[in-house]
């Protein structure tokens, strides 16, 4: 039996509300007030995905992996550092509290290996199978931040998020047909 056992962060290359294809390709989309969107497919829909019937956020590395998207960035090239819609820090807390969230109720421990950007993942794989990924790899909010350290970063967050989701200092709601994290006092 397969488990789920990554997390793989991202954007989407668009504005900042998921559209269709967003909602089908990640099992969460956060928008640019950090309101989060379930997707079309269940985390563990990629627990097989040999069936056509996953997220398709990853390309070979969906198995076990729940892909989160961060909604923004159209247009961004990573030599001018432009976009009308770049990452808020809003987004990006967000982000990592849904990441820190799921890596509890999943079991996922917090390691490059297991909770990883797209840009990092494909890294890893060998030089003729790498698609050039580079999300996430600029914070707008954070410009001296490198393209390498901007990983670390985000795991940094989400181990802060998941000692205080333990705590139960936050707390996931639903609102109508998005999610949001509350501080519990």
């Amino acid at each position: 039996m397969s488990i789920l056992t990554k997390i793989c962060l991202h954007w989407s290359a668009g504005a900042y509300f998921p559209c269709a294809e967003d909602l089908k390709a990640y099992h969460y989309c956060v928008d640019k007030i950090g309101r989060i969107y379930p997707g079309k497919h269940k985390p563990e829909d990629n627990l097989n995905c040999y069936d056509g019937n996953y997220a398709m956020h990853c390309g070979g590395g969906n198995t076990g992996c729940i892909g989160l998207s961060a909604c923004a960035m159209a247009g961004f090239t990573s030599d001018k550092k432009q976009t009308k819609y770049p990452l808020t820090q809003k987004q990006v807390e967000s982000l990592c509290c849904l990441a820190a969230y799921l890596s509890t109720k999943y079991g996922i421990l917090i390691s490059e290996k297991s909770v990883f950007t797209h840009y990092e993942f494909d890294q890893r794989r060998p030089k003729n199978k790498r698609e050039g990924k580079i999300d996430i790899t600029y914070l707008h909010y954070l410009p001296n931040l490198a393209i390498n350290s901007v990983g670390k970063y985000l795991r940094q967050k989400i181990a802060w998020y998941r000692e205080k989701i333990k705590q139960n200092k936050y707390k996931l709601i639903r609102k109508g047909d998005y999610y949001e994290f509350i501080v519990v006092a």
